[in-house]
This record gives structure tokens, C-alpha cells and sequence, in this order.
């Protein structure tokens, strides 16, 4: 909760109120006088007060009609920290004879100075400051915009002097007031409504959404904490100059001279607001308003009779029992909204069509935003400005009380769905199901129900201003809407500068303890050296040795090339001989057609394995040659094989090397015998397998050192 110096004030137009209702907005005329009282702090005995002006010598109003607490009133919880401070509250003037008891309001403004600079210092001023309150009392709050103004010019003033025994000033001031009361100025402007408070722009601006929470949450008059009243009771047309029966739970005064309005004229405005029932009598019988609310009068709010209330403290005390004296307390120390009662946070909760409407308020105020002066928008234009949110919030209440009508209409002729055709559904729906059900059983519903007309939906269409289902334009809104509130961009800012320092102090860790490793490594090193008489190891990495990697790998590329260069060889001495025939046989051949032998497909696969290759493996036929793969060295004449004597089946797909043979031709014995002498003669003159067995070896070694993997011919 915030003490009352911070609200700001704010005057505009506004429209009026119900006609039937006495325009002073206390049923009592125009009799009353303006009072103005002094109320100081005394060491000992607290506050009191200490002179009244614009009553009789020898009277004492507080004493009189029973206002025991209006020191405690007038001087707030608080009010010592500031250098100006702005009070508002209300109290109850009993009935006298034939005038009704009613309620009246006040206006305070405190002041402090330094007790050393008093021209003539009292006796019983003891403390080190001086702490006054200049007030005035009138029956109603409407022109207390433009009375703060003055108050805290005529306040300031006195303070001024120095010397508080001067009173002429204050004097002066109330024969003022009286004086205009008299003379019946500002009657002609009873249409215009003065609005005090904190400033329309700021709280949409602060609340955002929740704005219309509160609002409606007025409308169910439920147990409520604040220090912004006024503000929100100005949203409802007319309520400001209709609050005579405020001050306390038991007053009944409005319903008792209310009648139901029997004429329309459309064209004035006032007569509409009449006619659809405004304003909708929230301090009715069983409510209290209590703009500010000392401790000492916590009793009247747990009494029975008292069912809602608005009220505002200073008091930090209340917040620690606000599940006892409230339903819903708002903290403008923080801007914070809290709901105690179940039932009423799921009747507040905003339907698609109530955000979207609230969304679109709130995005007035924030485009038309100045910092310097945050009651009027930058542009000096209508949207965005009190006005222009008051209206739309008349608006919306004009629409609420016609969807209502018309949702009371459709269920009371049930049986005839076709007697509103051109209303589809039920209107009120997009005003949250739930929160109609809960305002329907409110005492100021109870009232508007009863004075009103049953076909205000004939006059105002029933139909909430932004009606509709959610679209997606809808989700991007609240979307962006909530990044804002959140300030990601901000929160990014900052995580990403607490990153980097973090890695940076990460990276100077990991280093200096990489530094460390290898110095306890090189200590133990030189330890082990000294102990074994060997030179001591350098500290650091070894240089790698560049140009000796490069001739490793240029020596085993070359022996790379030489070993693919042996390969094509033979490959080509094979094919010019014929695979499985030697360059020597010259044995006829009795068929025109070119002879082949069937011979199985030499199948080469060469993979890499992680094992290096045993020296018993060399690259062979399938099951009827042995071939050594360098025998292309040992000579053209030795191209033939050894024939093995088990039998040969042919592959089912002849090799890409060899022609089919349409018919099977018989080997001669003796071509045969020809055959195995050569091949027997081929292997004895051939290489020692194990000395071709070393080479390949060899090769297959230089190749895994240039390629760091095994490899297998």
C-alpha cells in the first residue's frame, strides 16, 4: 500500500449522474458550510485538534457529531516522511430533526518544518519538528480536484510564516469557500465532475490488464484494500456525485429517493445514462467507503452489518491480517494484486473478448506515453487521454448492462427462441460467464435491476465492444505483450554479459590448472632423471618435425605408386597372354573360334581391417590357381598356372575378360600333360614366396604409416 502524497490529481470533463438523485450528492441541498480545522501533533497526547474556522466561538464540530477519529484522519500513517502529504477520507454526519444523516468528505494537507526555525517556539513544542495539517470538510468530493490545488497553496503559505499563532490566512480562506457555497458557484457546471487521484494514464499504464479486473471487481462490491479509489470509482459515470451514503454500512439514502425513469431523450446524454439505471450504486446499504482508513476504525470493517468496502491504509499492519479484513488487496508499493477468495478470483478472470478490449486501452496509453508529463499523451491528441479512456470504459458499462438485460430478456421467454432473431447466443457471455452469475447477486445489481427498464437492449446494442472468438492476431498480441512485460530483451543483455564473464573466468581456470599439471609432471620427470642419471626433459611440447613428416609422406607415396604401377603390369601381361596360358605353348588350334577356358572368376577385395595382415595371407584365385601377385615380374614366359586336379565348376556369370563359349570343347591328354610341364617349369623359376611375401609386407607397411590404417591387398 502507498501513503497518499504519491496519487496524483487530475481534472476533466465526465458526464452526469441520475436525475432523480439531489444534485448535491447528499440529499440535503446545498446547507452545508464548508468547515476548515487545524489538526496538529503534540508530543504527549498525539493528534488533536487544535482551532476550527466557519462555526460558532465556543463550538467544537468534532465533538458534536461524534468524529473522534478525525485527527487520525486528517494526520496519516506516514505522512512525517514527506514534505507535503495528501489526505482523503470520509465522515458521518448523524441526523438532526428533520435532516437524514449523511456523509461528508475530507481533504487534508500536511506540512512539517524544523522547530528551530519557529519565529516564537511554544513550550509544549518539544520534538525537533512541526507537524501540521490544514483541513477542509465539504458534502461532497466532486470539486476536490480543484480544491487540493488550493489547499496546498494556502497551506504552504501559512507554513511560510513561521509563526502559527497567525490564523488569518486559514480564516480568510474557509469565508472563501463559504462565500462560493453561497453564491452558488459551480452549480451551473454540475455536469462537470472533478476527478482527484492517481491519473487514469498511470494506472493503465502500471496495471496494464488487471485495470479491468478492478473495475469489475467493484461491480461485485467484495472486502477491498487500496489507495486508489477514486480513480477507479470515477470509471463509473455519475458514482462521484452520488456517494451520501458512503460513510457508513447502515445509510439508505439513494434507493430511498430513487424512481424508475419513465422518458428517453436520446439526444442528451444525461437522459440516456439515466434511462440505462447509471450510476450503478456500489455504497448502497451494507458498504463503506473509506478512501483512507486508520487503524483505530478496523472494527467497523469486521462488524456484521458491514458486507463490502473499499477502503486505503498507510499501514504496513494490514497486510500481515489481509485475509481477514479483505478479498482482494492491491499493493501499489509493488503493483501488486492479491486475491484471497477462491470464488471471486475465478469470477475475475477476463474473457478473449475482455482482453482484447482491455489490450487495445492499454496500447493507447503506451503509444501516446511521455515520461516527462504522464497525464497527457505526447501527442496532445484525444486517443490515449483521460477522457478518451473514461469514455471507453462508459462504453463498455453501457454495453454490460445491455447484454445483461438482453441475457435476462432471452431466459425469461425460453420458450420463443426466435423473439430476438437478430441476437445470436447470449451477448453476455463475452463479459465472462462467471462474473455475470457473481454480479447478479450484488446489492447494487439488485437495485439497477429493479429501477431500470426490461428492454434496455432496444436503446444500446447488446453486444460487447470487441465481441469475437480468438484469432491469432489475438495470441501475438498478448504474446508480444508479455515479452515486453518481461524484458527479455534486457534479460538476454544481461545473461549474455554473465556468460561471458563466467567463461572467461572458466577459461583462466582450466588454463592456470593446465599449467599446474604440467609443471607437477615435469618436477616428477626431473626427479625421476636425476635419480636414473639421465638428462633432464625440457618443459613444453616438442616442435613437431614438419619436414621429416613430409619426406615420410612423399617416400610413402612413391612406394604407394610403385606398388599400384606392379599391379597394372601384370594386369596387362595377363590379358595379352590369356588367363591360364603360357606365351610358350604353340599347340594348334583346330576351331576358327578363339579357345577359352572356362576358368572361376578372380574375385579382388581389398578392405581396411584394424589387425595388420598376417604373413601367410597373399591375394589368391578362388580353387584353381595360385597366383603370386608380383609373379608379372618374373617374366612373360611363366604366366601359367598350376592346374589343380579336383574339378572345376564355372561361375554362373563369365568373367568381364573372357568370351562365352557356346559350346564345351574337350583339352586333348596331351595338351594337358604340355600344360602341367610348363606350369611345373614356371614354378620352379619363379621368386621364393616368401621373398614376394617380404615385399608385400613391406609395401603394406609404408602404406598403414602414410594412412594411419591397416591396409589389406
Amino acid at each position: 500500500m502507498e501513503s497518499p502524497h504519491r496519487q496524483s490529481d487530475v481534472s476533466a470533463a465526465a458526464p452526469s449522474n441520475v436525475e432523480s438523485v439531489p444534485r448535491s450528492g447528499n440529499g440535503n441541498g446545498h446547507g452545508f458550510v464548508p468547515l476548515v480545522t487545524v489538526v496538529g501533533f503534540h508530543h504527549a497526547r498525539g493528534p488533536e485538534v487544535e482551532s476550527w474556522f466557519g462555526v460558532e466561538e465556543g463550538t467544537d464540530p468534532a465533538v458534536d457529531n461524534e468524529w473522534p477519529l478525525l485527527p487520525f484522519m486528517a494526520l496519516s500513517d506516514g505522512a512525517h516522511v514527506s514534505t507535503e502529504d495528501f489526505s482523503y477520507f470520509t465522515l458521518l454526519r448523524p441526523a438532526r430533526g428533520s435532516v437524514p444523516a449523511t456523509s461528508l468528505f475530507g481533504i487534508s494537507c500536511t506540512r512539517q518544518m524544523d522547530a528551530s526555525q519557529l519565529l516564537n517556539r511554544p513550550a509544549d513544542v518539544t520534538r525537533s519538528t512541526v507537524q501540521k495539517a490544514v483541513v477542509v470538510i465539504a458534502d461532497s468530493p466532486q470539486f476536490f480536484g480543484m480544491l487540493r490545488e488550493r489547499l496546498g497553496v494556502v497551506t504552504k503559505a501559512w507554513f511560510a510564516q513561521r509563526e502559527f499563532s497567525d490564523t488569518e490566512i486559514l480564516r480568510r480562506f474557509q469565508e472563501s469557500l463559504q462565500e462560493e457555497k453561497e453564491r452558488g458557484e459551480g452549480l451551473a457546471d454540475e455536469d462537470r465532475e472533478e476527478y482527484l487521484g492517481m491519473s487514469l494514464r498511470e494506472l493503465v499504464r502500471e496495471f496494464k490488464s488487471q485495470t479491468l479486473v478492478l473495475f469489475k471487481c467493484c461491480l461485485l462490491q467484495p472486502k477491498r484494500l487500496c489507495m486508489m479509489q477514486f480513480s477507479l470509482i470515477s470509471l463509473i459515470p455519475g458514482l462521484i456525485r452520488n456517494l451520501q451514503d458512503c460513510a457508513d454500512p447502515d445509510l439508505d439514502n439513494y434507493e430511498k429517493h430513487l424512481v424508475k425513469p419513465a422518458s428517453l431523450k436520446s439526444s442528451d446524454r444525461n437522459s440516456l445514462l439515466t434511462y440505462m439505471g447509471l450510476p450503478l450504486q456500489i455504497f448502497g446499504k451494507g458498504s463503506l467507503f473509506g478512501p483512507y482508513t486508520p487503524l483505530q476504525q478496523l472494527d467497523i470493517l469486521a462488524d456484521y452489518g458491514t458486507k463490502s468496502y473499499i477502503v486505503g491504509s498507510t499501514n504496513s499492519l494490514l497486510l500481515q491480517q489481509k485475509d481477514r479484513y479483505s478479498d482482494i488487496l492491491i499493493n501499489l508499493d509493488n503493483s501488486t494484486i492479491n486475491v484471497t477468495s477462491s470464488s471471486l478470483r475465478a469470477a475475475l478472470a477476463l474473457s478473449v473478448a475482455d482482453r482484447r478490449w482491455i489490450d487495445f486501452i492499454t496500447q493507447s496509453v503506451n503509444d501516446t506515453w511521455d515520461e516527462t508529463n504522464p497525464g497527457r499523451p505526447k501527442t496532445m491528441g484525444y486517443v490515449g487521454s483521460e477522457e478518451f479512456i473514461r469514455l471507453q470504459f462508459e462504453e463498455y458499462l453501457l454495453s454490460l448492462i445491455s447484454a445483461v438485460k438482453c441475457r435476462n430478456y432471452m431466459n425469461h421467454h425460453a420458450h420463443n427462441p426466435k423473439m430476438l432473431p437478430q441476437v445470436e447466443g447470449d451477448p453476455s457471455h463475452d463479459f465472462g460467464v462467471d462474473w455475470i452469475e457473481a454480479w447478479s447477486r450484488s446489492e447494487n445489481y439488485r437495485i439497477w435491476d429493479r429501477y431500470t427498464d426490461s428492454h434496455l437492449f432496444d436503446i444500446v446494442e447488446p453486444k460487447h465492444p470487441c465481441a469475437g472468438g480468438l484469432t491469432i492476431d489475438d495470441v501475438q498480441k498478448r504474446m508480444m505483450e508479455q515479452v515486453k512485460e518481461f524484458h527479455l530483451d534486457e534479460r538476454f543483455a544481461v545473461g549474455k554479459e554473465v556468460l561471458g564473464r563466467n567463461l572467461q573466468a572458466g577459461k583462466e581456470k582450466a588454463g592456470t590448472a593446465f599449467r599446474e599439471t604440467q609443471r607437477r609432471k615435469h618436477e616428477e620427470a626431473k626427479r625421476e632423471a636425476e635419480r636414473n642419471g639421465t638428462p633432464v626433459p625440457s618443459l613444453g611440447f616438442a616442435a613437431p618435425d614438419l619436414n621429416g613428416a613430409r619426406q615420410t609422406v612423399q617416400s610413402v607415396g612413391s612406394k604407394a605408386g610403385a606398388y599400384i604401377g606392379s599391379w597394372g603390369t601384370w594386369m596387362g601381361e595377363k590379358r595379352k597372354t590369356g588367363w591360364g596360358r603360357s606365351t610358350s605353348s604353340s599347340t594348334p588350334n583346330p576351331r576358327k573360334e578363339k579357345e577359352n577356358v572356362a576358368l572361376p572368376v578372380r574375385n579382388v577385395r581389398i578392405e581396411k581391417s584394424p589387425e595388420p595382415i598376417p604373413e601367410a595371407v597373399r591375394p589368391r584365385t578362388q580353387e584353381s590357381y595360385e597366383e603370386n601377385l608380383f609373379d608379372a615380374e618374373a617374366g612373360a614366359g611363366h604366366s601359367s598356372s598350376k592346374l589343380k586336379k579336383s574339378a572345376v565348376h564355372p561361375p554362373p556369370h563369365p568373367s568381364k575378360f573372357h568370351e562365352s563359349i557356346d559350346e564345351p570343347i574337350a583339352v586333348p591328354a596331351a595338351a594337358a600333360d604340355e600344360v602341367g610341364q610348363s606350369s611345373k617349369k614356371w614354378e620352379d623359376s619363379s621368386p621364393r614366396k616368401e621373398d614376394a611375401d617380404s615385399r608385400a609386407k613391406a609395401v603394406a607397411e609404408a602404406v598403414e604409416a602414410a594412412t594411419a590404417a591397416p591396409i589389406s591387398p
